[in-house]
């Protein structure tokens, strides 16, 4: 018994041992399975590390190149260019990692596309930048963003096949673990039972508690890093199973979308926090897409995953709260060992940030697009064609006048240098250089020249052009049609040259009239003179004529002063017409005007039974005017009314304010009065309105002068009439102040010359030359004198016959005509006046040259006076005693040796 105990025992021991081994053998390799499995933890690990730190240098790069657009410093180009090499090497570490799994393979040849699109689009974007600026990389901007997105989804999923994968391998590790611990206390069983065996077993049981404590602490950190995984709040990860019930909800997700993991798990599916507009379009555009009807619902969410397929996509999940989360989820199916799918996974990142910042950058875009427009439409409404250069002179933008002046489209302008559009390119690019450097240019006139050959003249401006850093960048010109204006300066030079030719022709016809007037005036005065001269005589003759003769006298005296006044008042309206009268306004009292006007008109009045009634007037009352002419205006206006009143009637002055300044004088009268019709007709030359076939002389002329006068003096003049009542004429004139002085000793003069007159007449005879060639006018003369006994006469027919007269005899006074044969008057003046024999004698004119500037000639000239014909005898007469007073006062002393000057006379005319 005790041997077969022990031979039992032997072979139960050898069976125990034998199970022994075998076990230990089966424990050591379920041991060595979790350290595979710690060493692909780590493996997960690195990759885990390289997918990270590929998102943060994509991420510096992209900093570094933002950096660079607003500062435009190299430093961070350099930046730029350190993170993409250093994610270049990451790529090339990441594909070594994963060649043992073809799936992240595939997913790294992707990741190197889209990163290798993202550093494109860098390179793209600087090169824009540089070449055009910051507007230019709007576009690539946004394009940059959608690949930056791209790259960082494969990241995620990259990250998430690596947690699937560590998941998968943790659950691996646990079992092996599980076999090792039932295998390790199944043996110690056994070991109890071999006694023999105890140091054995006991060492056996002491390594796998060594090898269970270094799984305990590999599972340890490898359960640390899945929580970590699965616990972060940045991804939603949300596993469900084949029926698409949702078996895992993870904080994240909870945090996310504000469920409990309890509300959710085996109840429902993510299709139900999804939106399901968002899930039917998608559903649609995949049947569209497979050609193969998609259901609605969960099924349209993982429709891809479950073919295998790539599937990361924007997907709009219903929080809790009701309000609405952008997400980007990447879809995977979760199969088991023989690939049979038992559930998916969902993982998704909050893209609401994204999205708002997408919204803003879409704002901002808007915004920028309708800026540019607006600045777009600012150019494209401007009447002028704007261009703008580099520095080197070549088109960078232009607006459609441009394109209309040189027939060429904004493609085909902008590139091409801004000279060639010119007729003169050099002048063109010369205009552009000058404005890059004095800064702008103005008006300087250049040819266009379109595609056609069509020229257009136009007026270039520019200035010089600045970006933010007040760098110059180019040149803004502006260049305005200006063909029509050159047409029209043409047109108005060749207008100009007409009018200059037409003023010439009217100055010379102007001249030509006022020549023809003068001439006329001469010759028409001359024989007045002697009619008018020889009449006077004949009625102040001694014995007086009879009264038969003394009415024709009359009439003779009558026709003729009424011609010469038609003679005067014709050549007064042409000297209007000229504008060749001169007025010499001052301030004249306004009473010493009318009372002399009263005197001169009172004797006109009473032949005709017309009671003249004048005012008393104010003498504080100036007004600003000639006094000469006011004196014929005021005349003018009596006279009328004196010849068209009734018989017996009545002339009434009067005169008011009106206003402040001005003083309004009234003419009134008590005539048959003027029809609407007639005063509409007054001032007009030569309309005596109706009167020509009647009774009164007249021209039709005085109240043409007489209106024309008044406003040369500032004034206004006008009328008021009834039929049958009468006619008020009234003038308008602006008052003056009292002037500082006045002029005196006027009266005094005339009462010395009256002096002198008399004391003429009882002193010696004293001469008078006369040098006339015309005998009717010497005759007239001649009587004139020989009325004086104070007097005598010497005569002379020509000038060079009057100066040797002068010379000899040295009259007291030598009356001159202006017209003489051979020398004129000018002349023999002239030599008088340089000859110290004669030049204190002083020399009165006697002429018919009677025009204003013809008199203002003369005493310019150095007559003492001048007179006009025909003589009035009583300013003939006072004249010449003006001057016989100033020839006592400044002529020579005479003695008793002086020649006989008629003998002398009689000499010279034989001699």
């Amino acid at each position: 018994m005790k041997a077969v105990s022990v031979e039992r025992l032997t072979l139960i021991g050898f069976g125990i041992t034998l199970l022994a081994l075998l076990m230990i053998g089966g424990i050591a390799w379920n041991i060595a399975v979790p350290f595979d499995t710690v060493k692909s933890i780590e493996h997960t690990r690195k990759v885990m590390d390289d997918l990270n730190e590929l998102g943060a240098k994509l991420s510096d790069a992209e900093n570094g190149q933002k950096a660079y657009f607003l500062t435009k410093e190299d430093s961070y180009i350099s930046q730029r260019n350190d993170s993409l090499s250093r994610m270049a090497k990451v790529i090339q570490h990441l594909h070594g990692l994963t060649l043992d799994n073809a799936q992240q393979q595939a997913r790294m040849q992707q990741l190197q596309k889209a990163v290798d699109e993202r550093v494109a689009i860098m390179h793209e974007g600087q090169k824009q930048f540089e070449a055009r600026g910051f507007a230019a990389t709007l576009a690539l901007f946004n394009a940059g963003l959608l690949a930056s997105s791209r790259v960082h989804t494969i990241l995620t999923a990259a990250i998430v096949d690596e947690q699937v994968l560590l998941d998968e391998r943790k659950l691996k590790a646990a079992f092996r673990i599980k076999l090792v611990v039932g295998s390790v206390g199944f043996l110690l069983v056994f070991l109890l039972l071999w006694a023999l065996q105890i140091r054995r077993a006991t060492l056996g049981r002491m390594a796998g508690e060594q090898t269970s404590l270094k799984v305990r602490e590999v599972l340890l950190k490898m359960g640390a890093l899945q929580d970590a995984i699965f616990n972060s709040q940045n991804f939603s990860i949300i596993a469900t199973d084949a029926q698409g019930l949702i078996q895992i909800f993870n904080v994240g997700a909870e945090h996310m979308l504000g469920y409990d993991a309890a509300d959710v798990v085996n109840l429902i599916s993510p299709a139900d926090i999804s939106d399901s507009d968002e899930l039917a379009a998608r559903a649609t555009a995949l049947s569209a897409e497979f050609n193969t009807p998609v259901a609605l619902g969960f099924d349209a969410l993982i429709f891809k995953a479950m073919r295998s397929l790539e599937d990361i996509h924007e997907l709009t999940y219903i929080c809790r709260d009701g309000s609405r989360l952008q997400a980007i989820v990447s879809v995977t199916a979760l199969r088991d060992a023989q690939g049979v799918v038992i559930g998916s996974l969902l993982i998704g990142t909050d893209n609401t940030a994204r999205k708002q910042v997408e919204a803003e950058q879409a704002l901002l875009d808007q915004r920028l697009r309708d800026q540019q427009f607006y600045t777009r439409s600012l150019i494209e409404a401007n009447i002028d064609a704007l261009i703008t250069t580099d520095l080197n002179g070549v088109i960078s933008d232009v607006n459609h006048q441009m394109e209309a002046i040189t027939g060429c489209t904004r493609d085909e302008l902008i590139g091409a240098p801004f000279k060639n559009y010119f007729t003169e390119p050099a002048a063109a690019e010369l205009a552009m250089k000058r404005a890059l450097q004095t800064g702008k240019v103005t008006n300087c006139e250049l040819t266009a020249i379109a595609k056609d050959g069509k020229e257009t003249e136009i007026s270039y401006n520019a200035s010089t052009i600045y970006d933010r850093e007040r760098r110059l960048q180019g040149v803004f010109a502006s260049a305005r049609d200006v063909t029509e204006y050159k047409l029209f300066e043409q047109r108005l030079q060749s207008s100009n040259v007409e009018l200059e030719l037409a003023k010439a022709v009217a100055e010379k016809a102007n001249l030509a009239k006022s020549e023809f007037l003068s001439s006329m005036s001469h010759e028409l005065r001359t024989p007045l003179n002697a009619v008018l001269g020889f009449a006077q005589l004949m009625a102040s003759d001694n014995p007086p004529p009879s009264d038969n003769q003394k009415l024709s006298i009359d009439q003779i005296l009558q026709a003729g002063w009424y011609l010469l006044r038609l003679i005067n008042e014709i050549l007064d309206l042409a000297m209007i017409e000229s504008g060749k009268v001169t007025i010499s306004k001052e301030s004249i009292l306004l009473s010493d005007v009318l009372l002399d006007c009263h005197a001169m008109i009172e004797p006109q009045a009473q032949t005709r039974g017309i009671k003249m009634i004048f005012p008393t007037i104010d003498l504080s009352l100036y007004v600003f005017a000639d006094r000469t002419r006011l004196k014929q205006v005021m005349v003018n206006l009596l006279s009328n009314a004196i010849k068209y009143n009734q018989h017996e009637g009545s002339v009434t002055v009067e005169y008011a304010m009106h206003g402040e300044s001005r003083i309004r004088i009234c003419v009134k009268d008590a005539g048959k009065g003027l029809s609407p019709d007639q005063v509409a007709q007054l001032f007009q030359p030569f309309n005596r309105l109706g009167q020509d076939a009647g009774n009164e002389e007249g021209t039709g002329i005085g109240l043409v002068v007489t209106k024309q006068l008044i406003e040369l003096m500032g004034g206004s003049i006008g009328v008021e009439s009834d039929v049958g009542v009468g006619s008020v004429f009234w003038i308008e004139l602006a008052l003056a102040s009292a002037p500082a002085l006045h002029e005196e000793g006027a009266d005094e003069f005339v009462v010395e010359a009256v002096d002198e007159r008399q004391a003429a007449h009882a002193s010696s005879q004293r001469s008078l030359l006369y040098v006339e060639d015309n005998p009717a006018n010497l005759a007239l003369v001649e009587q004139l004198i020989a009325r004086r006994s104070d007097l005598k006469l010497l005569t002379a027919v020509d000038a060079h016959l009057g100066i040797s007269t002068a010379q000899v005899c040295k009259p007291d006074v030598i009356l001159m005509d202006i017209n003489l044969p051979g020398l004129s008057g000018f002349g023999a003046l002239k030599i008088l006046a340089s000859d110290p024999l004669t030049a204190h004698i002083p020399v009165m004119a006697l002429s018919a040259n009677a025009m204003p500037r013809d008199i203002e000639k003369g005493l310019d000239a150095g007559f003492f006076r001048y007179l006009t014909k025909p003589i009035k005898v009583n300013e003939f007469m006072d004249a010449l005693d003006l001057a016989l007073h100033h020839a006592k006062e400044h002529g020579l002393v005479r003695t008793k040796g002086d020649i006989d000057c008629n003998q002398v006379k009689s000499e010279v005319e034989l001699g």
